[in-house]
């Protein structure tokens, strides 16, 4: 089984990429591959609503997005990191993620999603609904913690303090690990759950 975890900072080595590696330990103890990709920092540009990935599957810009877009395809389960900024999630990242959900268009029901969300203070809980809502709309099943999964520090290394949080985020793993071996076993059993040709009800026709 494999987890993809997207760290939307554009810092590297900071406060996200400390509550993403305290998942990545429990992983490795659960048996669960783990790739973790850091998107803060690259030139993404956001969707330009041009329709091209309809005819081709994939983003007009061959860029990073496509590239974690097969990757995706590939996991059982999708992490999705940022930092706060103004009660919402970076902006590098939210540009990332409506073309990656938006031009791939493999079935996406059942892998299990979670979204991390790290401050000096505030807007976590707003960022992490943000961040909940491409699960939502996908047939994904969101993984919990034992609180919201947020982690607090400002300055670099600051994270390592929040012994909550890093808690929060092994429990976060955990119950990960779990839901994506559940599913795999109801697969196997059950199938995944019928589908219901698309109904599209525009509100102005």
């Amino acid at each position: 089984m494999k987890v993809l975890l997207i760290n939307g900072s554009p810092r590297v080595n900071g406060n996200t990429a400390i509550a993403l590696n305290e998942m990545v330990k429990v992983f490795q103890e659960e048996g669960i591959e783990s790739e973790v990709i850091q998107i803060g920092q690259k030139d993404i540009r956001g969707c330009i609503a041009c329709g091209s990935c309809y005819k081709t599957g994939k983003c007009v810009f061959n860029d990073i997005v496509n590239e974690c877009a097969a990757k995706f395809e590939e996991s059982d389960g999708l992490v999705i990191a940022s930092p706060v900024y103004y009660a919402s999630a970076n902006g590098t990242l939210i540009s990332f993620l409506d073309r990656l959900f938006y031009s791939s268009h493999f079935d996406k029901c059942m892998k299990v999603g979670a979204s991390v969300t790290i401050a000096r203070r505030g807007g976590c809980s707003a960022t992490f609904d943000e961040l909940n809502k491409y699960f939502t709309i996908n047939s994904m099943p969101v993984a919990s913690s034992q609180y919201w999964n947020s982690v607090h520090g400002a300055k670099t290394g600051e994270a390592n303090e929040d012994l909550e949080g890093l808690q929060t985020m092994r429990t976060l793993a955990r119950n990960v690990s779990f839901l994506m071996k559940s599913i795999a076993l109801g697969k196997e059993k059950y199938g995944l759950p019928e589908k219901e040709a698309r109904q599209s009800t525009n509100f102005i026709r």
